[in-house]
């Protein structure tokens, strides 16, 4: 029953949107508005004939070839064909009621068959308007899409570059820590290559990437850094962009700790509350370094970041960095409803 009541609803959807049944609906309309027009036991019939040449010749001949090009040579064809039309209507009308229409009956025609002539070319308008306006939102939609995969593509080799190099050191030091790098390393390859193709991810998933990256971080740096990872909130079934956090992350590395800093800090704080989230990172900081607008995370700078904020969550987050003279830190809100 299910799928004939299916298949039922494909055929009246293509009946609907078929050309010909949308042309004679179209044209019961007009017919219905125009009779009140014509005395008792007049047929306007002949008359919609007239006025129907009228508007197929609009937009078949003189829309392709005049509107688009010259759109007051077009306007003036238009009104020729008005001007051709209702003389021939109102000859016609005056025979079929037995009696000679004056000039008022010819400018009445005239203005019916301008506003029915020239409604298709204002419908004609607004499609290719809507229609451009589609391609053009396509267009954009398509290369937000390019532009998201290059910078997140950016990401992915930088951070395995800088995972082997730690894994080098330590198994130059014949490190027990090895083994373990070596399965964090696996799980957070697998989480790079099989579920960041996805626009969305599960936050508990980037949550536990996170860990990931920071225990390995944990691992290299021994006991001369104090990294805490605090997350507040009820976290369940929320949605983000993969390796949101990663550049920060990088940064707070990069410019802190393996700055020569013998006794450094990276705190970073997640609370969420529904869909809203706020995270902060901090770190310590030499007291010479660029400014962070200039400064580079493995090719990705802030602006870049800033850039990817506002591809994926346009007006739905807030950023915020404060340079402190012995310390670095990052405030984001963002709004997972996006």
């Amino acid at each position: 029953m299910s799928v004939t009541k299916a298949i039922r609803n494909r055929f009246l959807g293509r009946m609907i949107t078929h050309p010909v049944l949308k042309h004679a609906l179209g044209w019961l309309v007009v017919y219905l508005i125009l009779r009140p027009l014509a005395p008792n036991g007049i047929n306007n019939l002949p008359l919609l004939f007239f006025l129907m040449a009228g508007v197929y010749i609009n937009i078949y001949m003189l829309i392709p070839t005049y509107l688009s090009k010259n759109f007051l040579f077009y306007t003036l064809m238009l009104l020729g064909l008005c001007l051709l039309i209702a003389p021939i209507n109102t000859a016609v009308y005056s025979m079929l009621a037995g009696n000679h229409v004056g000039m008022s009956g010819m400018v009445m025609f005239f203005l019916i068959s301008f506003f029915v002539t020239g409604s298709t070319t204002i419908t004609k308008i607004i499609r290719d308007y809507i229609k451009q306006q589609s391609a053009t939102k396509e267009i954009e939609t398509s290369n937000i899409q390019t532009e998201l995969k290059f910078l997140k593509s950016q990401i992915n080799p930088h951070f395995l570059f800088n995972t082997l190099n730690n894994l080098y050191a330590l198994t130059l030091k014949k490190s027990d820590a090895a083994p373990e790098i070596v399965i964090k390393l696996s799980e957070m390859l697998r989480y790079m290559l099989y579920e960041c193709n996805e626009k969305r991810v599960l936050l508990p998933k980037e949550i536990k990437y996170i860990r990931n990256y920071l225990d390995l971080e944990q691992l290299r740096q021994g006991n001369k850094a104090n990294i805490t990872f605090e997350v507040k909130g009820e976290v369940s079934e929320q949605r983000i962009a993969p390796l949101m956090f990663i550049p920060f992350l990088e940064n707070a590395f990069k410019h802190g700790l393996n700055r020569g800093i013998s006794h450094g800090f990276v705190r970073i704080l997640m609370e969420v509350h529904g869909n809203d989230l706020h995270f902060e990172i901090e770190n310590s900081k030499p007291p010479s370094l660029p400014n962070p607008e200039m400064r580079k995370v493995g090719g990705i700078g802030l602006m870049n970041v800033k850039r990817r904020l506002n591809l994926i969550y346009p007006q739905a987050y807030a950023l915020t960095i404060e340079d402190q003279p012995d310390a670095y830190k990052v405030k984001m809100d963002l709004n997972l409803e996006i």
